[in-house]
């Protein structure tokens, strides 16, 4: 089932989880995707509109969705799976550096809230997926800039969306990933090893 929402919107971030929870009658796991850089713009030219957008769309909507499910993941013991980004830890390049610090938002609140829910059985970690061939990059990076950073990945070319998707379904199941809380696992072709 499809629940359509704006997460940059606190009460679609609450109707999201009604009406899926409605449906269902309980919440499994979580998985806080959302996210766009909504242009390059170099952050002291960004107006306080684009500067609130992009928090809201890429780290608010991160703690207004997992408050209204965390309530959902207590009763059976749930996961929640934050998306982060390698500009999270560069700083991000030409015009990215507002995304770049909100997805560093997203990064030490996974943390955090690992900390605060575990006690509530609920599991917290993160993926950081580096330049990954999608609609993002489509929309935000020029051929010229694909290349400069495919020539920072050690690969040698651009990850896929399906090369992410190992990394969440690894820390969905309790069973590979039950004692893994708080961690941000990098999917990024050797472009950062931290």
């Amino acid at each position: 089932m499809a629940v359509k929402g704006d997460v940059g919107d606190p009460k679609a971030c609450v109707q999201i989880v009604a009406e899926t929870t409605s449906r269902f009658g309980r919440l499994d796991g979580l998985i806080n995707n959302a996210g766009l850089m909504l242009g390059r713009v170099p952050s002291l030219e960004a107006t306080d509109e684009h500067l609130q957008t992009v928090i809201n769309l890429n780290s608010s909507s991160v703690i207004w969705v997992t408050r209204a499910a965390a309530p959902w993941l207590e009763r059976q013991g749930g996961f929640i799976i934050n998306t982060t980004s390698i500009a999270a830890r560069n700083g991000g390049a030409g015009g990215a550096m507002l995304y770049a610090a909100a997805k560093g938002f997203v990064s030490t609140l996974t943390r955090g809230a690992a900390k605060e829910l575990i006690g509530k059985a609920i599991r917290v970690n993160a993926v950081s997926p580096g330049v990954i061939a999608t609609p993002f990059h489509e929309r935000y990076s020029d051929t010229d800039m694909m290349e400069a950073m495919r020539r920072t990945v050690p690969l040698g070319r651009v990850g896929t969306p399906e090369e992410c998707v190992g990394a969440y379904l690894f820390l969905a199941s309790a069973a590979l990933s039950g004692y893994i809380v708080g961690q941000i696992i990098e999917v990024n072709g050797g472009q950062l090893m931290p």
